[in-house]
């Protein structure tokens, strides 16, 4: 059974190895460092909300979110962060990690949550507007990954 809950640092391990996956191998982000196991701990103790979905031992996904861009004016809208582990797709995980991280939000007095997808990432396009978010700005060539330029897709969703 499929758990969804806080982050602990011990999940740090694994969740660096679903996020390497995607920083290493594929245009879903476009950071190309790593991330060490530390600073992913430090990342789960440091951001106001961190989720996981966890099955029998194993962290099938994340998601996360911190302050979409910095100073006082923005500080009720965040910006998330949603992954799951290469296989784990198509059962529902991702949904769930969204709405607990919305639930968390919400909570915290946020208004809204913003996702910067690729624009090389079309699942994750239709996966967030399944999950309520619109479409609400494409920046073409903001993004450079693997010697290209690539588009950022921003959706919304109010909380």
């Amino acid at each position: 059974m499929t758990e969804v809950r806080d982050a602990v640092a011990a999940d740090a391990g694994q969740v660096a190895d679903i996020w390497n996956h995607y920083i290493e191998g594929t245009a879903v982000t476009f950071n190309s460092a790593p991330k060490s196991v530390e600073e992913t701990a430090a990342e789960i103790a440091a951001r106001p909300a961190f989720v996981v979905a966890a099955e029998a031992g194993s962290i099938l996904g994340f998601a996360t979110y911190g302050q979409f861009r910095g100073g006082v004016g923005y500080r009720y809208s965040v910006e998330n962060t949603v992954l799951l582990a290469p296989g784990a797709s198509g059962r529902g995980m991702g949904r769930a990690l969204i709405e607990a991280l919305c639930d968390r939000a919400r909570a915290q007095g946020h208004h809204s949550m913003i996702a910067g997808i690729s624009g090389e990432n079309p699942a994750g396009v239709a996966f967030h507007g399944r999950c309520g978010f619109t479409a609400v700005a494409t920046i073409p060539e903001v993004g450079y990954k693997f010697g290209r330029w690539m588009d950022l897709v921003l959706m919304q969703r109010m909380l």
